[in-house]
């Protein structure tokens, strides 16, 4: 199995994998994939960058949502890109993240619940379509902190792997289960999102894509990409008591 992280590239990006079919980075927080109408005034993207790093064209073959950091994956010709895209809809990739929730989730659970895909003002566009989420629960604390009626607040890190591709999965699973990612401010609680930024300093979405797993379209050998945490998220791990609870490889450095 193969299996690279944190290799630093020269400049711009952090590049965790690079062969010759097929280069990994680590996507921070707010970087869109490439550029389009979401927002006409962004001057950089992801693909952008990691083009101008390798020095040839990339192509995308998965999204990442503009406000989640972690593993981004760009082939390196047309024919790899096809390659990879028949693996995602084999669902033969395997890609897991993780999140900070309000309230306990339970310790495991599969969310089986179709989703529509919805434009950029979250109008249906498509009949709703299956949509899986995987999930299980890594810890959870209660905060001496009152948000509406309650006192205190609690608070779940979870792990979770979407089975399917939908847009904003993972946002709308969990707000479908009334447990929201903080720092969401479109399917979030905004009560507990001004609470972190206001007791965490933290002003992102706290989802990140820490792991994606494919066979390699060259070999079939099977390849694991890791993006440890953000300072940022890792911040709010610690402060959070939740070190423990995050696999080694996952936890990045803090400052």
């Amino acid at each position: 199995m193969r299996c690279r992280t944190d290799v630093m590239g020269t400049e711009g990006l952090t590049i965790l994998y690079r062969d010759a079919e097929l280069v990994a980075v680590h996507k921070p927080a707010g970087l869109l994939v490439h550029r389009t109408n979401l927002d006409r005034h962004a001057t950089v993207s992801a693909l952008q960058l990691v083009r101008d790093q390798v020095g040839m064209h990339v192509y995308p073959v998965h999204r990442l949502d503009r406000p989640t950091s972690g593993v981004l994956l760009f082939a390196l010709s047309p024919e790899v890109a096809q390659a990879v895209a028949a693996e995602f809809a084999a669902r033969t990739v395997v890609k897991t993240y993780l999140a900070v929730v309000r309230g306990y989730v339970d310790e495991q659970g599969v969310l089986d619940h179709p989703l529509a895909d919805e434009d950029d003002a979250g109008i249906r566009t498509t009949p709703p379509r299956e949509a899986v989420t995987e999930y299980r629960r890594l810890a959870g604390t209660e905060l001496p902190f009152a948000v509406g009626r309650y006192s205190t607040s609690r608070y779940s890190l979870v792990e979770v792997r979407p089975r399917t591709g939908r847009r904003h999965q993972i946002r709308r699973h969990l707000k479908h289960l009334m447990h929201p990612v903080i720092g969401d401010t479109r399917y979030g609680e905004g009560r507990h999102n001004r609470m972190f930024r206001n007791e965490f300093d933290c002003h992102r979405l706290l989802l990140a894509a820490v792991e994606l797993s494919l066979n390699h379209p060259a070999t079939g050998e099977r390849l694991t990409v890791r993006a440890p945490l953000a300072a940022d998220f890792t911040a709010v791990v610690e402060r959070m008591g939740w070190s423990s609870a995050v696999p080694s490889p996952w936890l990045g450095a803090r400052g």
